[in-house]
């Protein structure tokens, strides 16, 4: 079968034998090495330009420095270390080294990465199949940039999860605990001995806490808050006795307003 393209060259010499027909094996006319040798910039152009479809292997540490574009389906199994100003991965790439694109990337292509990337520049993912291969307990992370104050992560209309699938826990707490920032969207446990203060001008509107009492007795919810309410009630509360093995959740309104609803008196 003719050779039309750079995949189809074997590694072993004696099976290099024609190049798109042309005859290269031992004894051929000697035109045949000129036409082969066209033939052969043919496909080197092919290859460069992605024409002939191949597949380009990256096996070894790659450097990219320049403005790159991958069109074909790439896999990369050696380390890249691109420090391009743009980098397009356009066909179905697979990154299974250690690598890192500190340039600007573009991907609009499958991407299937087994192994440890780093994308540091403005990068934009526009593939219909983004797969992070990893543990069966692992999850992909998205960091804000240092500089944003307001940041936005935007899931497709189908179904899909983002955050915590339930609520974690802060620790059981055995003496008197300050509810922090670092609390919200978890649940505080309270053990023998323990109490809570909900502090002013700490939290932002839209922040909750959720507390579990642990004990046998009431314990004491001091709200040092400025304004402090019991849901389905209009008094502000100085602080609240949450019920033995009573669970209320601390709804934030502002840093100087909430309102606390559960097993609460």
């Amino acid at each position: 079968m003719p050779k039309t393209k750079i995949s189809e060259y074997s590694t072993t010499n004696s099976s290099n034998t024609d190049i798109e027909g042309i005859n290269i094996d031992e004894g051929c006319p000697p035109s045949s090495i000129n036409n082969a040798i066209r033939e052969l910039m043919v496909h080197l152009k092919e290859f460069q330009t992605g024409a002939s479809g191949d597949a380009f292997t990256f096996a070894g540490g790659t450097l990219m420095s320049g403005t790159n574009t991958i069109s074909g389906a790439a896999v990369i199994s050696g380390n890249i270390n691109s420090s391009g100003t743009t980098n397009t991965f356009s066909g179905g790439n697979i990154l299974s080294g250690t690598n890192t694109i500190s340039g600007s990337a573009i991907i609009s292509g499958g991407i299937n990465s087994s192994g440890t990337n780093t994308f540091s520049g403005t990068s934009t993912f526009n593939s219909g199949s983004l797969k992070l291969a990893g543990s069966s307990s692992g999850a992909a992370t998205l960091n804000a940039p240092a500089a944003a104050s307001t940041n936005t992560y935007t899931l497709p209309p189908d179904t899909s999860t983002l955050g915590y699938r339930n609520i974690p826990a802060v620790g059981t707490k055995t003496g008197s605990y300050t509810l922090a920032t670092t609390d919200v969207g978890e649940y505080v446990q309270v053990g023998s001995g323990g109490s809570i203060t909900i502090p002013d001008a700490t939290f932002a509107e839209g922040d909750v806490i959720s507390i579990f009492n642990n004990t046998s007795a009431g314990i004491t919810i001091t709200c040092t808050i400025t304004t402090a309410y019991i849901a389905g009630t209009d008094s502000d509360k100085a602080s609240v006795t949450l019920a033995t093995r009573g669970v209320c959740t601390v709804l934030f309104i502002s840093g100087t307003v909430c309102v606390i609803t559960g097993n609460v008196s």
